[in-house]
């Protein structure tokens, strides 16, 4: 299975050493690591604040690849699909998943050995077990009301 998502044309090691606002768009996306965490709907307590994870995923998400199967137009069919950008960030750190590139860089911690920037293939992600390859279920097809049976803990 091939990887959308670009690695080539990145500074060597730029997670560790560049600012996330002065990356390139390309290192800026090359630091997702196909895991499919954040294309799983979540559920918060109005109370506590706290966010859990469900299997329930976007209706875009492909369950083999945990990639977007519509990533360029997916504003067109997902309309709150969350951008996540450098200025976007830290609003949003409160549902990234533990294991998130993007988290693990704002908090100024190291990439897992798995990631593909790391490991040289993006594979690494699934083999490592924390990718939700084949464990997601399509919003689709699941009413909303029963997300709450299909909650799962962080980290997978």
């Amino acid at each position: 299975m091939s990887d959308p998502i670009k690695r080539d044309d990145i500074r060597p090691e730029f997670w560790s050493n560049v600012p996330l606002s002065k990356m390139t768009k390309t290192e800026w996306e090359a630091l997702c690591d196909g895991c499919g965490k954040c294309c799983l709907n979540k559920l918060e307590d109005e109370d506590t604040g706290e966010v859990v994870m469900t299997r329930v995923a976007c209706k875009l998400l492909d369950d083999s690849s945990c990639h977007c199967a519509l990533y360029p137009t997916r504003h067109q069919h997902v309309p709150e699909c969350i951008v996540l950008t450098p200025k976007t960030i830290e609003d949003n750190m409160y549902w990234l998943p533990q294991t998130c590139a993007y988290r693990l860089v704002f908090e100024g911690k190291n990439l897992f050995h798995w990631h593909p920037l790391i490991s040289g293939t993006s594979q690494s992600v699934h083999d490592a077990g924390v990718s939700v390859q084949g464990l997601t279920i399509s919003e689709a097809y699941t009413p909303e009301d029963d997300w709450e049976d299909h909650i799962i803990e962080e980290p997978l």
